[in-house]
């Protein structure tokens, strides 16, 4: 069983920055597409930004711009960067990895709160 860890939420100031990471249990080469969703109170969850292992990336319009997703396959990590974050940021964000097998994982999610 693939087990995926996020790291690195907390509150943050709007305007500000923040560097979510995501630390898979085996070689992320294995998992074709990896990425983030998140989840605000009272929403549904949704797509933030995903990454193939051919580096084809695919943000949400809402993020675009402000959050850049990356992945090091020799870390089996995936980061998920957030600048200019603004107050509809927050959220939990989940980790999410899909093999081509169309086996999905899902991390347990790390609280982001953007708020002054």
């Amino acid at each position: 069983q693939i087990q995926l860890v996020e790291s690195g939420g907390g509150l943050v100031q709007p305007g500000g920055s923040l560097r979510l990471s995501c630390a898979a249990s085996v070689n992320i080469f294995s998992i074709y597409v990896m990425g983030w969703y998140r989840q605000a109170p009272g929403k549904q969850r949704e797509l933030v930004a995903t990454i193939t292992n051919g580096r084809n990336i695919n943000y949400a319009d809402s993020v675009k711009g402000r959050f850049t997703i990356s992945r090091d396959n020799t870390e089996n990590t995936v980061y998920l960067k957030m600048d200019s974050v603004k107050p509809e940021d927050t959220a939990v964000y989940y980790c999410y990895g899909r093999k081509l097998s169309r086996q999905e994982y899902w991390g347990q999610g790390t609280q982001v709160t953007v708020s002054s």
